[in-house]
């Protein structure tokens, strides 16, 4: 989010607040296409992209899509990752493990879990810009559902019916397959929904203070030579459908359940691999919050 956005005193501020939230809240995909969570779903789709992830122009095998739905925004990601299945699983089986890394964002200030077995719920509180105090946090109980968890495929899905000021149907589902013993094909996926007003504030945003942020998606060249990037509420979800993505890789990549700096300053750093369109904060600053956060959690405050 932008430090500038947020004021307030203007109403259409808070809604598109409320837009802007919902892409910096993780929420996720519409509803999935009949069998899409199976492993074979799954692999034809890595069978029709897996030429273009290797020629991704991200810098790695990523692929970034998106989408405004009828209701929303959607936004997707499928990549390779140099890790087993097995491992994926046993990091990402858990909705406790779902708060460690969904915290690295720098806008979720908390996560708490609950529930039986079966019927687990993943409470995050939210900020709608990193500085904003954690009593200013919006609260987003999602519904955690492990889908399936084989030794070929696993899917996890999250939802949530209702989120602040005019949002609502926020859907999280990732899903990964074996490739072979050292890599996994991963989809992740969200979305949610926004009523007319919140559509309107969020256009109002996007053409003032919001003007100068991009997305991923390369719309043409400008006149130096260089790429243009797609704007606009696409461009808000692509943002946040990557800084979602690099949590996962962060978790992934530094021993889940290991020390939360480690794995701070790694999603960080992938953060700042696209300046353009993720840099927000400075490091010395991003720490000092999240280790703020996780004192004020031990204290149980």
């Amino acid at each position: 989010m932008s430090p500038s956005f947020f004021p307030p005193v203007c109403w259409w501020r808070r809604l598109a607040g409320a837009a802007l939230l919902g892409a910096s809240v993780l929420a996720n995909a519409a509803p999935q296409e009949p069998g899409r969570a199976s492993a074979d779903a799954l692999r034809a789709a890595y069978q029709r992209i897996g030429g273009q992830l290797a020629r991704s122009e991200l810098g790695r095998p990523i692929q970034l899509d998106s989408a405004e739905t009828p209701g929303g925004l959607q936004g997707d990601i499928y990549a390779v990752l140099p890790h087993p299945l097995p491992k994926i699983s046993a990091a990402l089986k858990e909705p406790g493990r779902w708060c460690e890394l969904l915290t690295l964002h720098v806008n979720n200030r908390r996560c708490r879990t609950s529930g039986a077995e079966g019927r687990e719920m993943l409470t995050l509180y939210v900020v709608r810009r990193y500085d904003k105090p954690i009593e200013q946090a919006f609260q987003l109980p999602f519904a955690y559902r492990l889908a399936s968890a084989s030794s070929e495929h696993l899917s996890v899905e999250m939802s949530a019916a209702e989120g602040p000021l005019g949002t609502s149907n926020y859907r999280v589902t990732l899903e990964a397959m074996a490739l072979d013993g050292e890599r996994s094909f991963l989809h992740f996926s969200y979305s949610y929904d926004h009523n007319v007003m919140v559509r309107l504030a969020t256009q109002a945003y996007l053409a003032t203070f919001g003007r100068n942020k991009v997305g991923f998606t390369v719309v043409g060249t400008g006149g130096d030579g260089k790429p243009e990037y797609i704007r606009g509420p696409r461009g808000l979800v692509e943002r946040n459908a990557m800084r979602y993505f690099l949590t996962l890789d962060a978790y992934l990549s530094t021993d889940a359940g290991g020390e939360a700096q480690r794995r701070e300053r790694h999603w960080f750093a992938a953060t700042e691999h696209y300046p353009r369109q993720l840099h927000e904060i400075d490091l010395d600053t991003y720490l000092a919050l999240k280790r703020e956060d996780r004192q004020r959690d031990a204290a149980g405050r």
